[in-house]
């Protein structure tokens, strides 16, 4: 249950930047030329799909934190989430959602930009390296 969110992560965000490069009339390929707009949408790319994850994954966040509680309310995690559930409702489940998304979302934005850039760079160096010397 724990990567859940991180494979909901990338399946959305590389499906969002293939549209995005899609609709821009890109291939993605690596001899494209990239502009700041496309890094923006990166980030908006990652950042979209981040929220979409989290909230989606959130609930065990809920359930791992439940569970480091002392005491025997808790127990195992389908148990405690159906505890929070049925004593707390949605808000429970979802608790600290916020503060969590305005941690994350920033953070993952930047995050995925700079992946892409570092990629473009060393991908249209290492290229056109090999091009020269062939």
């Amino acid at each position: 249950m724990g990567i859940s969110e991180t494979v909901v992560h990338f399946v959305l965000y590389e499906g969002v930047k293939a549209r995005l490069m899609a609709a821009r009339g890109r291939d993605g390929a690596a001899n494209d030329t990239r502009s700041p707009r496309d890094f923006l949408e990166f980030m908006g790319a990652g950042a979209f799909s981040k929220t979409v994850a989290s909230c989606i994954a959130y609930p065990h966040e809920v359930a791992r934190t439940r569970l480091r509680e002392e005491g025997d309310k808790y127990r195992k995690f389908w148990q405690t989430l159906h505890t929070v559930w049925v004593e707390e409702g949605y808000r429970g489940v979802y608790r600290g959602l916020g503060t969590q998304l305005v941690r994350q979302i920033p953070n993952t934005a930047i995050m995925m930009s700079t992946y892409e850039a570092v990629v473009y760079i060393l991908t249209t160096h290492f290229n056109s390296s090999f091009y020269e010397k062939t």
